[in-house]
């Protein structure tokens, strides 16, 4: 299959994921921006917990023949504290700044951050939760540019 049309099962797998990204993107009241992050997160978790009816088995156990660690899942959107790792911190200084969950690493266990403080998307390990806080509400009056994306490297 070639075309959009001779290809159905792919179709209907992108367009859950983009209903599942929409869903976390109001739920959360992101920005648009975000969108990419929106869909990265969704198709993440529904590979770890969506089961296939034929073999009773979650996309992420076909592949790698273990059960995914759920340990790890956290609410898109979710106010969290991510450690400031800066080397000029003074005595008073906060040691962490604000962030919000937008999804998970790749490369290596952790999450993606966006820091409202550098406006950056930033990946770690070293981050604390607060998922029954609205973190968003505020982002959305901003009128400067985009945030920098940051990749590993």
């Amino acid at each position: 299959p070639r075309t959009p049309q001779q290809n159905g099962v792919v179709e209907r797998r992108n367009r859950t994921l983009v209903e599942a990204a929409r869903t976390m993107l109001i739920f959360s009241k992101a920005s648009m921006f975000l969108w990419t992050e929106a869909v990265a997160t969704a198709c993440y978790t529904q590979n770890r917990s969506l089961i296939h009816t034929r073999h009773h088995k979650t996309p992420y156990e076909l592949v790698h023949n273990k059960k995914p660690d759920l340990i790890f899942f956290r609410v898109f959107g979710a106010l969290c504290y991510p450690t400031n790792n800066s080397e000029d911190l003074g005595k008073l200084q906060p040691t962490a700044d604000t962030g919000i969950f937008v999804g998970y690493a790749l490369s290596r266990k952790g999450y993606r951050i966006y820091n409202k403080r550098t406006r950056r998307i930033m990946e770690t390990v070293h981050v604390q939760f607060d998922e029954l806080t609205e973190p968003m509400a505020p982002l959305h009056l901003s009128t400067g540019p985009a945030p920098t994306f940051l990749t590993p490297g």
